[in-house]
């Protein structure tokens, strides 16, 4: 179905998707194109923007940028953003020009011209030097193709074509093993690209680089049916498993069909939180875990999802997709934008008394901010889905769409959620046969009607899809009423722990703005990590039916008071739908639990987080790609990983090795050092020697620690606190915290580094 095919009319989406507009108008293409003037050796006409924009992964913006200007073109025709396309376009074939082999980024190609040697380095998120080198430059491919796709720019398939040679002639040099290893690094939806070229041209050359631009390391167990996804950095993945999709949808290959469904159903319900979006400092966690932070829920995470979900709908026409589908975007993708400034969330916390951190327009552009520029042109998507003879009625959004091949046209009438009633509207057609499918939402709470010119009449409260087959005429009215209630879902692995729902809409308990930032707008996402959080009070009550402690507040759209349940204290709080909550402390999880079970409780977990939140000063979790980048990690001869048993990255150094981050400090006070190791750890045995674990720690490059490790509390993680002298912080906001080893010795592993002002509490 085109996108143009239906459009948004008014309400919630509609203000949104224009709100996304303003921004794209706003961006300068002369500043996003800046980077890739400068990769080619040339001198652009403006300074680039700033944040990730002044990083290696700098260039992705553009990329996105052109995705997002060219699908909300396809749906406003907005001249002003056509204009601006067509001249990003041109400016990337110009640039593009200058390199006799196709090749256009926003960074050198000195990284990929060592990896197409095939001697190379590669971790998780560095190849051959670069930051993510594949996953960056798959945005310009993404945004080049969607240019091409949605307004038919030839100029831009000319521009991604030569673009997708030079991959072709690179990697040819490659062996099968030789590529498999350069997908260690975090690729982006190459794969998804290049199947997306074939689809275009037929050039089976391309259909061949999708092949092997999948990570079998990550694939090959999704398609047995082998969950190995914990500790993973989870958008990673997601791209991957789009490519995939895109695979089945041309090979007819059904182990790529395993890997999808697959992953998308160990996702969606074992490894997601009830707004829709997945994982805890951007890695999956445990199966059936919903674990509570301030760095939940990636929202490119989600977008990402969202497009999984839509290829999986076209297989197999579920309520199951499009009821997960529904709570992602409304409480996860619709609630990431800042309704006044138009900025887009990284992270969406779930840490109870925390509150929602926006990007700067002109000095972030995070990948969030990237995905951010695109969703507000995609809420039109999948409202409906058009198969011949078939209309699904997916999402109840005010909308129209002209189905072109029948000369008809559907209006939906609706003020959803605020209302729980629809209305199809036939503008025009005559006597056209169409099967309709309206779907019954499995949030339903009671029998869903429909009435068919007032008349005839369909019920059912089966999850699934009420088929109505008609020859449809202009003037036929459908009416549909889907009951909708208040209800509780309970966390995945703490029955206590719980959010509270109408319908399919996440109610955020809405705290204000005791103790609140400055601004909740900044460039610097992880800035305010360890801002200090507020009491939330705990939900207690015997009443297990929500209706008796929660009610409606009159006079007022999908808001509510609970009764003064809410301790220490009988506090009444207010709760309206996350969407609708900007600039203000917020939960979506309480501790909800009778009255019995309250006397007894008490969240040690909680305490001790919210104390050594409280003496933060910053930190840094090991592994985890934007902490260290964040920090300036410096490393020679390190290695990463991911410990299940503890649920946690690590890193280490051996021989003559060292890594360091960049951390803040307080230049007045007395600072510490905490550092997180394993309690199984002791000597490494390697390549045949044996190596003790035994190192130095340096700030600003003097010693100020000797450790040991030698199975200093076997099965835990045990910490370490360390004096840094007053007179290697004075006078100063920064400093470098470096664990050394020596030759035949390894430092670490080190799982967690904390700067302290207080160490009296731990």
């Amino acid at each position: 179905m085109k996108l143009e095919n239906v459009q948004i009319l008014d309400g919630l989406f509609k203000e949104s998707q224009e709100k996304g507009k303003d921004y794209l108008l706003y961006l300068d293409v002369d500043r996003l194109m800046a980077p890739c003037y400068e990769a080619a050796g040339q001198t652009a006409k403006k300074h680039r923007y700033g944040g990730w924009e002044k990083t290696g992964i700098s260039g992705h913006s553009i990329g996105h940028w052109l995705s997002a200007a060219a699908t909300m073109y396809s749906i406003t025709n907005d001249q002003q953003l056509k204009e601006k396309l067509d001249y990003a376009v041109k400016e990337l074939a110009h640039i593009q020009s200058f390199d006799g082999e196709g090749y256009v980024s926003g960074f050198s190609r000195t990284c990929f011209d060592k990896v197409f040697t095939g001697d190379f380095e590669v971790e998780n998120f560095s190849l051959g030097g670069g930051w993510v080198p594949w996953y960056s430059i798959h945005k310009i491919y993404a945004g080049l193709i969607d240019t091409y796709q949605l307004i038919g720019n030839m100029q831009a398939l000319d521009v991604v074509i030569k673009l997708a040679n030079w991959a072709k002639k690179g990697t040819d040099q490659l062996t099968d093993e030789q590529f498999q290893r350069m997908l260690i690094c975090e690729h982006g939806g190459m794969n998804e690209a290049m199947a997306d070229l074939y689809f275009i041209t037929g050039n089976r050359d391309y259909l061949e680089l999708a092949t092997r631009f999948c990570h079998k390391a990550v694939l090959d167990p999704l398609a047995k049916g082998i969950d190995e996804l914990q500790g993973k950095h989870a958008n990673t993945q997601i791209p991957k498993v789009i490519g995939a999709a895109k695979l089945y949808m041309i090979t007819g290959d059904e182990t790529y069909k395993h890997m999808a469904e697959y992953f998308w159903k160990q996702v969606t319900k074992h490894r997601s939180y009830v707004i829709g979006g997945n994982s805890i400092n951007e890695h999956f966690g445990p199966e059936n875990t919903e674990e509570l932070g301030i760095q939940t829920t990636e929202t490119c995470n989600t977008y990402n999802m969202l497009k999984l979900t839509e290829l999986l709908f076209q297989w197999s026409q579920k309520a199951e997709y499009t009821d997960y589908y529904e709570k992602a975007l409304y409480n996860h993708i619709l609630a990431s934008q800042d309704p006044d400034s138009g900025m887009k969330t990284y992270f969406v916390s779930t840490q109870p008394g925390h509150f929602k951190v926006y990007c700067t327009p002109d000095e972030s552009f995070w990948c969030c901010t990237g995905t951010g520029m695109e969703n507000p042109a995609r809420y039109n998507r999948h409202i409906y889905y058009e198969n011949q003879e078939d209309l699904f009625i997916n999402l109840f959004i005010s909308s129209d769409i002209h189905l072109k091949n029948k000369n008809l046209k559907l209006k939906q009438v609706t003020n959803f959620p605020e209302s729980n009633k629809t209305k199809l509207l036939f503008n025009s057609g005559t006597k056209e046969n169409v099967r309709l499918h309206i779907r019954v939402p499995g949030w339903v709470s009671g029998p869903m009607t429909v009435l068919v010119n007032g008349q005839k009449q369909y019920q059912s409260q089966e999850r699934g899809y009420i088929t109505i087959e008609s020859q449809w005429s202009e003037g036929d009215i459908i009416d549909i009423e889907i009951p909708m209630s208040l209800h509780v879902s309970r966390s995945k692995n703490d029955p206590r722990k719980a959010a509270i729902l109408f319908g399919p809409i996440v109610l955020a308990g809405a705290l204000g703005r005791e103790k609140f930032p400055e601004t909740d707008i900044i460039a610097d996402h992880v800035k305010l990590n360890n801002h200090p959080l507020i009491n939330v009070p705990d939900l207690i009550t015997n009443e297990e039916d929500v209706s008796k402690w929660i009610t409606p507040i009159e006079g007022e759209k999908l808001a509510f008071r609970t009764a003064a349940i809410g301790q220490p204290g009988n506090r009444s709080v207010t709760l309206i739908p996350f969407y609708d909550l900007h600039h203000q402390r917020y939960t979506i999880y309480w501790n909800v639990m009778d009255e019995t079970a309250y006397q007894s409780f008490v969240d040690k977990e909680q305490e001790e987080a919210k104390k050594l939140r409280e003496i933060t000063v910053d930190s840094v979790q090991p592994h985890e790609q934007q902490p260290e980048v964040d920090h300036a990690i410096k490393s020679k001869n390190s290695r990463s990983g991911y410990l299940n048993l503890f649920n946690s990255g690590w890193r280490d150094c051996k021989n003559e090795g060292y890594f360091s981050y960049e951390m803040t400090v307080n230049p007045e006070n007395q600072m510490y050092l905490l550092v997180s190791y394993s309690g199984n750890d002791t000597v490494l045995h390697e390549d045949g020697k044996a190596y003790q674990r035994e190192f130095d720690i340096f700030i600003d490059g003097s010693k100020i620690a000797h450790q040991k490790l030698k199975r200093n509390d076997p099965g835990k993680l045990f910490d370490v606190c360390y004096d840094i002298p007053l007179s290697l912080t004075q006078g100063k906001e920064r400093v470098e915290v470096k664990f050394a080893s020596e030759d035949g010795k390894v430092a670490g592993g080190v799982y967690r580094v904390r700067i302290l002002n207080d160490k009296s509490v731990i």
